[in-house]
C-alpha cells in the first residue's frame, strides 16, 4: 500500500464521518477559496509572471481571479435551490405514490489540472465538488511550478488536508494519482494525456469528466462586420498568447473577404497587443519550440506568413504573432493544436464549405461565428457538433455560469459551471415512496402484478397498454 492510497483512505474517512455536509458547511469551504484568493492576489500574480516569463497581472486577474469570483457568487446564490428534492411525475398505474430525486454527495473528487490557467482551472471543479458536499484532493500541473506550489501552500494554510488536499510533482505523481479509487476524476489538459487518465481510471471504475481541447474554428459570415469580428478574434487568439483550450485555432472566411480580414486583424493586433508586457510569454521552451516547428513545418510546405504587429524582431518578445495563408492542408498547423499565437486563415466558398471543412475533423470545445445572417447561423448551429458556442464574440459561453461548459468526442467527455457542475460531482438518487389507490392498499405497487396469473393479469397488462 503507497502513501497516496493511504492518503486516500483518510480522507474517505473524514468523508465518511461527515457525509451529507450541511449548506453552511459546503459555503464555507467555499468561502474559503474566495478569502484565499482575494487574500493573495498580488503574491499569485507575481508567481504566474514567474512562470510565464511575461503575463500582465490584469489579464490573470480577469482569466484567473475573477472567474473564481463569479463561480463562488454564483453558488452561493443558488446552492440553496440546487440541493431541494425535485418531484417526479408517476405513471397512473402507481396509484398515489410520489416520486423525487436526491443530489447526493459521492465522496473524494480527483482533479487534475493544467499550467495554462493554474488558479482558474485547479479551483472551478473544486468549488463545484465543495458545492456537491464532497472532498477534494487536487494534483496541479508541474509545468507552471510556481504557481503550483504557491497554490498548494495555501490550499494547505486554509485547508485541513482531509478537507482540501494537494499533491505536486511530475508524471509519476500524475500516473499514481489517475489511477487512484476516486469516487469522480476529473482532468483538464490535451487529449493525449486525457486518454492516459481514462485507461488509468478505467481500473477501478472511477468515472471520469475529461476537458481537452482541440482545434476550435471561427466563422465569418459574409455578413459580418469585419472589423468587429477581427477584434474579438485577435482578443480571443493572444489572450494568454493563445496558450487557451477554446482559443480561435483556425479562421474561416470566404476568400473575396480574406485580404479585408488580415488588415483588420493586423490593426486589431497593434491596438491590443503591441505592448510587450501585456502579451503572456510561453509556458516554457518546450512550448516555444513547438510553435518554432508548427510555424517553420507550414512554412517549409508553402504557407505565406504575415506578421500580426508592427514591430517584429524588437527583441521584447520571445515569438512574434503570426498570420498563415494559402497553408498545405498537409502542414502540421491544420491538424494539431496549436496553443500558440498562429492564427491560419482558411478561404471557402461559402457557409456550406465551412460546415463540411470543421465536420471533417473532430469535433472542437468551441465554435464562434461571426455575422448578422440569422439563417446561416442556425445552418451552423444545426449542421455542426462543438463543446459551446459564442456569436459574434469569443470565450463568453465559458464565462456565463448558467451555461455548462464542456466537450463532445475529441474535445471531451461531461462537463461543468454552476449547476452542471454541481450535478457532474453529485449522485442523482431516484426514489419512489409506493402507495396505493387513495392511500389504502388497493392496486399498491406490485401487488396487481404478482403471481398466480389470470384474468387480474390481464386487466393490468390492458390497463398498461
Amino acid at each position: 500500500m503507497n502513501r497516496f492510497t493511504i492518503q486516500l483512505d483518510e480522507i474517505k474517512a473524514a468523508y465518511a464521518a461527515e457525509p451529507n455536509p450541511s449548506i453552511e458547511v459546503r459555503l464555507e469551504r467555499i468561502g474559503r477559496i474566495e478569502k484565499m484568493i482575494k487574500a493573495n492576489e498580488e503574491k499569485l500574480c507575481k508567481a504566474l509572471t514567474a512562470d510565464f516569463g511575461v503575463r500582465h497581472s490584469s489579464e490573470t486577474r480577469l482569466a484567473e481571479f475573477q472567474m473564481v469570483y463569479q463561480a463562488c457568487k454564483f453558488v452561493r446564490k443558488h446552492l440553496k435551490d440546487w440541493m431541494k428534492p425535485v418531484q417526479m411525475e408517476t405513471p397512473s398505474y402507481l396509484g398515489s405514490s410520489e416520486a423525487w430525486i436526491e443530489s447526493q454527495s459521492i465522496g473524494v473528487v480527483g482533479i487534475i489540472s493544467p499550467w495554462n490557467y493554474p488558479v482558474q482551472l485547479a479551483l472551478l471543479p473544486a468549488i463545484s465538488a465543495f458545492a456537491a458536499g464532497n472532498r477534494v484532493w487536487l494534483k496541479p500541473s508541474e509545468r507552471s511550478s510556481r504557481t503550483s506550489g504557491f497554490l498548494a501552500s495555501l490550499i494547505q494554510e486554509y485547508f485541513h488536508p482531509t478537507e482540501f488536499c494537494v499533491s505536486t510533482g511530475g508524471t509519476e505523481v500524475a500516473e499514481q494519482f489517475a489511477a487512484l479509487p476516486f469516487a469522480h476524476l476529473f482532468f483538464t489538459g490535451s487529449e493525449t494525456i486525457g486518454k492516459k487518465v481514462m485507461r488509468a481510471a478505467s481500473e477501478s471504475l472511477t468515472p471520469v469528466t475529461l476537458e481537452l481541447g482541440g482545434k476550435s474554428p471561427a466563422i465569418i459570415d459574409s455578413s459580418a462586420n469585419i472589423k468587429d469580428a477581427a477584434e474579438a478574434i485577435i482578443y480571443g487568439k493572444l489572450l494568454n498568447n493563445s496558450q487557451t483550450c477554446i482559443a480561435p485555432d483556425y479562421v474561416l472566411v470566404e476568400t473575396n473577404q480574406q485580404e479585408a480580414l488580415i488588415k483588420e486583424l493586423q490593426i486589431a493586433a497593434q491596438v491590443q497587443f503591441s505592448n510587450p508586457e501585456e502579451l503572456t510569454g510561453p509556458i516554457d521552451e518546450n512550448q516555444l519550440q513547438n510553435w518554432r516547428h508548427l510555424l517553420s513545418d507550414a512554412i517549409d510546405r508553402g504557407a505565406k506568413p504575415v506578421s500580426l504587429l508592427q514591430n517584429p524582431g524588437a527583441g521584447a518578445r520571445r515569438f512574434e504573432p503570426v498570420v498563415l495563408i494559402n497553408t498545405p492542408a498537409e502542414a502540421r498547423v491544420l491538424h494539431e493544436e496549436i496553443f500558440g499565437p498562429i492564427l491560419p486563415i482558411i478561404a471557402i466558398q461559402d457557409t456550406a464549405a465551412a460546415i463540411s471543412y470543421i465536420n471533417q475533423r473532430p469535433n472542437p470545445l468551441a465554435l464562434y461565428w461571426f455575422g448578422k445572417n440569422k439563417k446561416q447561423l442556425e445552418q451552423v448551429l444545426q449542421e455542426t457538433r462543438s463543446g459551446g458556442v459564442t456569436v459574434n464574440d469569443v470565450f463568453l459561453h465559458a464565462a456565463a455560469e448558467t451555461l455548462p461548459f464542456g466537450g463532445i468526442g475529441a474535445s471531451g467527455m461531461g462537463s461543468y459551471h454552476g449547476k452542471a457542475g454541481f450535478d457532474t460531482f453529485s449522485h442523482q438518487k431516484s426514489i419512489l415512496d409506493v402507495r396505493g389507490f387513495l392511500g389504502t392498499s388497493l392496486f399498491k405497487g406490485t401487488k396487481p402484478a404478482r403471481p398466480p396469473y389470470g384474468k387480474k393479469t390481464e386487466r393490468l397488462l390492458r390497463r398498461l397498454k
